[in-house]
């Protein structure tokens, strides 16, 4: 059973009459105690303080985005676990246009803000496959992931300007007919803003059963192909490094059309 928030853990948040929800999505370890949305944080205190500081940055325009709150002393964490505004709406299934049409606005409103500091010090599998999507850490460490050499040789540079993204918007919007939708998880990275879409495009493809017509949702995005094969390559590499390789061929048969369809992009790009 997963572990649920203490009574300490409440009390510090301020719902302390709450009985703790557990939450689908992610990676299974949220709670919703009254207003708030619990989780072991993984995130550090620098970056915990900066989302709070990020809301007063930018103006919420067509969309919600979930607030980190403080405890009652202060503190963004309290014995492992930080929490969050809970925002109404649910997943939609198959709703990608609405996920990268959302993110967009997310993205527009915060092309102004400036790097945090902590994305330097940021490790982890997600971390690190973000590099090798981008040539920061050579793909030669990673030998043995499926499809990662052929990624790498459609690589170009990609020309769009880096901003603060949300590379998790998938699984981390939500839907209700009578308001905005809600961006929740923000996971903050420093790329050009049509890497998040393509993020978007690769999961829909990968593991969500989508086809090419998916590519009418990132029509307005100029040489997709180069952000859809650094999604894969994102994504390849974390899942390979948080199973250390065991899924085989078999996991590797998921990746075969997504990998095709960016080369083929990419090249097709490369030759107009």
């Amino acid at each position: 059973m997963r572990s649920q928030p203490s009574a300490r853990v409440l009390a510090a948040f301020g719902v302390a009459q709450s009985v703790p929800v557990p939450l689908g999505g992610g990676q299974g370890t949220s709670w919703r105690a009254g207003d708030l949305v619990l989780k072991p944080t993984e995130a550090d205190a620098d970056e915990l303080e900066w989302q709070i500081g990020l809301h007063s940055q930018i103006s919420h325009d067509g969309f919600r985005l979930a607030r980190t709150r403080r405890a009652a002393d202060g503190s963004v964490t309290f014995d492992g676990w930080s929490a969050a505004e809970y925002l109404s709406g649910s997943h939609r299934h198959r709703s990608w246009p609405d996920i990268i049409a959302a993110g967009d606005r997310l993205h527009l409103a915060m092309r102004d803000v400036m790097r945090p500091a902590f994305l330097d010090r940021r490790s982890g599998p997600w971390a690190a496959a973000d590099r090798v999507a981008w040539n920061e850490i050579p793909a030669e460490e990673f030998r043995g992931v499926p499809y990662l050499p052929q990624l790498t040789s459609a690589l170009r540079p990609a020309a769009g300007p880096s901003q603060v993204i949300h590379g998790d918007l998938t699984g981390n919007v939500l839907f209700d007919d009578r308001l905005p939708p809600a961006i929740i998880d923000l996971s903050p990275y420093w790329r050009p803003a049509p890497y998040a879409a393509a993020i978007v495009v690769a999961d829909a493809l990968v593991w969500e059963g989508a086809d090419r017509q998916i590519l009418h949702a990132v029509r307005h995005i100029d040489d997709f192909g180069q952000y859809l094969v650094r999604a894969l390559i994102f994504r390849i590499v974390t899942d390979w490094i948080l199973t250390r390789g065991g899924h085989g061929e078999a996991k590797g048969d998921l990746w075969a059309d997504a990998v095709n369809l960016a080369g083929r992009l990419a090249t097709a790009a490369r030759n107009s």
